[in-house]
């Protein structure tokens, strides 16, 4: 199970640096200092968050069809607690006097 969680983790990282690469490529080098903590970008991010976690519990975890399966029912629970955690964390560095610099990952993709 190990082995299986550690490929997943991998592949969602080589996912997340593509991206990082696709976003250089439209948009530039300077394209993560529009999404830094601090910033409108991060704040959108924070909203789009909130507005995510919401529907989520309002349209899926409530949804009769959803309450009705508990397999269904679980695995709406963890997207919804997802979002939750994502939120508290983002909000944590976004409103934080002292946000942290992006991964040193992030800066090795642009040498």
């Amino acid at each position: 199970m190990k082995d299986s969680a550690e490929s997943l983790d991998a592949e969602i990282e080589r996912e997340r640096l593509e991206r990082v690469e696709d976003l250089a490529s439209e948009d530039g080098a300077e394209w993560a200092s529009h999404a830094m903590p601090g910033t409108f970008g991060c704040h959108e991010l924070l909203d789009r968050t909130m507005i995510a976690f919401n529907l989520v519990e309002e349209m899926i975890v409530s949804h009769p069809a959803c309450v009705q399966n508990r397999e269904w029912y679980a695995l709406a629970h963890r997207a919804f607690k997802a979002l939750e955690i994502l939120y508290e964390r983002v909000g944590e560095v976004h409103l934080s006097n002292d946000a942290d610099e992006p991964d040193s990952q992030d800066e090795d993709e642009s040498d």
